[in-house]
């Protein structure tokens, strides 16, 4: 091969080493980028799935059926109609309910535990209005309040209305009402009415004969 020949020989081998410099150059270049970005997907990726996940819990957290949501709504809801013009017109979260079991029947006692002289008057002006609407066997503001028609003890108490005793009485931050019957039938439907009742109030109460429903209820076995 002649001078011009490994002339161009040598500016071939010197072209091609250039590209392989040029290639892992661009490669060294490039790969670091690449990683970058790959490994910022990766994290983008798992930052949206925790975000989902967060967005899930929090769903989860409102559905119905997550354990105490359905009984607190439905306490705070108790609450709302309680104090309605259309049941007791008090707040109920600053008042104080009690139910208790008696012998020959029970007692309902409700008194505002705050400075509201208005409020201790509409307490009165309700339980009168209770007293002379259960002794009618009208039972419609306990079904309002409690949003159901069949509220527990009402149907025999409605039944032996004549047999049963509704007496008003004042009291320094409200007012009672005191229920009596010699009749063994409408006493237990009175207790039951009264085990309903501290129940679904969370009320405090003394409770007889196996009734002793509601976070605040003692309990009697006679």
């Amino acid at each position: 091969m002649g001078r011009g020949g490994r002339a161009v020989g040598d500016d071939v081998r010197r072209h091609a080493s250039d590209s392989r410099e040029e290639v892992e150059m661009r490669r060294d270049g490039w790969m670091p980028a690449i990683m970058t970005l790959g490994l910022a997907a990766a994290l983008l990726g798992c930052g949206g799935q925790g975000a989902r996940n967060e967005a899930g819990a929090a769903r989860a957290d409102t559905r119905p059926d997550t354990p105490g949501v359905d009984s607190d709504s439905a306490y705070a809801a108790l609450q709302r109609r309680g104090s309605s013009p259309m049941a007791m017109g008090v707040d109920q979260y600053t008042s104080a309910h009690r139910f208790d079991d008696l012998p020959d029947g029970g007692r309902i006692e409700l008194q505002r535990e705050v400075e509201d002289p208005a409020g201790v008057e509409r307490i009165r002006e309700h339980l009168r209005h209770i007293a002379a609407a259960f002794a009618a066997g009208d039972f419609r503001i306990p079904a309002f309040v409690h949003d159901r028609a069949d509220v527990p003890g009402t149907d025999v108490m409605t039944a032996k209305r004549a047999a049963i005793r509704y007496e008003f009485e004042t009291l320094p931050r409200g007012a009672a009402v005191r229920i009596s019957t010699s009749d063994p039938e409408a006493v237990q439907a009175i207790h039951r009415f009264l085990a309903f009742q501290r129940g679904d109030h969370h009320a405090a109460g003394h409770a007889m004969g196996g009734h002793a429903a509601g976070a605040h209820a003692t309990a009697d076995s006679t």
